[in-house]
């Protein structure tokens, strides 16, 4: 680019802008005021405009007024860039796609906790339901709930949640506690749509041996936190899996109901391009996800 200064008068013009004079706008540079008046009248005869309207103070023209913006963009870019790379030398990026719940409620608490065992891996994640284009850079691994099948990838299981009900103390208190699952049947149950990836009551009460014919739905949901949401507003009880709830038994703003056995018939699972699960700081990240699992208590095979 033929009209491109030296970053230096760049650097000048970005400063300049922010203050009221030459003088201040040389202190912030460590530079005479002579120096600066120079690199701007240059930067000028470069541009062919006229970038200040000088007097006791200066003060943009309209030309300068649309370029200020655009130059302190480009070194806050620059900058931030650098950071990045510094930040990034010895590291290995490891650029992470997983479910948007799952991410929030289970992967984010534990992600100091990476850290802190592997400082050489640096994280990005982005949450999606959507199947991810490995071949556009758009990540380098992926966590997805389901049945395991993803052809031409390398796909190995995990964990698998277990499932059961969950309730508010307030709805409790309003309600009553249910001594036997059948009991639930006469509460507001929240309800999700979706595909089979979502916990059905139907299901679980076919688990528990109880028939059912119609349900006493409160609110059917979308999202699995807009309906762990509802159940901790007391609006409802609440189908679900168990790293989605962790926080909210422990701190017992929900109370899970009965004791009953039931893995969830869909897995996590870890999917990447073939040959990329060999590389160390993915090997690495795998066995992390796969200790934390069973620290949870979450269930296998």
């Amino acid at each position: 680019m033929r009209d491109l200064p030296p970053t230096a008068t760049l650097r000048a013009f970005e400063v300049a802008t922010r203050h009221a004079t030459f003088t201040s706008a040389s202190e912030e540079l460590h530079v005479t005021q002579s120096a600066v008046s120079h690199q701007l009248k240059n930067l000028e005869d470069i541009w062919g405009v006229q970038l200040f309207q000088r007097g006791k103070t200066l003060s943009l023209t309209p030309a300068g007024a649309a370029l200020a913006p655009i130059v302190r963009t480009f070194f806050m870019n620059l900058e931030a860039t650098l950071a990045d790379l510094r930040e990034e030398k010895g590291r290995f990026r490891l650029k992470v796609s997983t479910t948007y719940s799952f991410a929030l409620k289970w992967l984010l608490p534990r992600l100091p906790k990476l850290a802190e065992l592997h400082p050489e891996i640096l994280v990005t994640l982005d949450s999606t339901d959507t199947p991810v284009n490995f071949a556009s850079g758009e990540a380098d691994v992926a966590i997805r709930l389901g049945g395991g099948h993803y052809p031409a990838l390398h796909s190995e299981f995990m964990f698998r949640e277990h499932i059961f009900p969950v309730a508010s103390p307030d709805l409790l208190r309003r309600f009553g506690t249910p001594r036997e699952p059948a009991e639930l049947l006469r509460y507001p149950l929240l309800t999700r749509d979706g595909s089979d990836l979502v916990p059905k009551w139907e299901v679980w009460f076919q688990q528990v041996g109880v028939g059912v014919t119609s349900l006493k739905e409160s609110v059917r949901f979308a999202d699995s936190n807009m309906t762990v949401e509802a159940a901790l507003l007391g609006q409802g009880i609440a189908l679900a899996r168990s790293g989605h709830v962790e926080k909210e038994l422990r701190d017992v703003s929900l109370l899970r109901l009965f004791d009953v056995p039931f893995p969830s018939p869909v897995a996590y699972y870890f999917v990447c391009p073939k040959g990329i699960e060999r590389q160390p700081h993915v090997a690495s990240f795998r066995a992390w996800l796969i200790e934390e699992g069973v620290a949870a208590g979450l269930a296998y095979g």
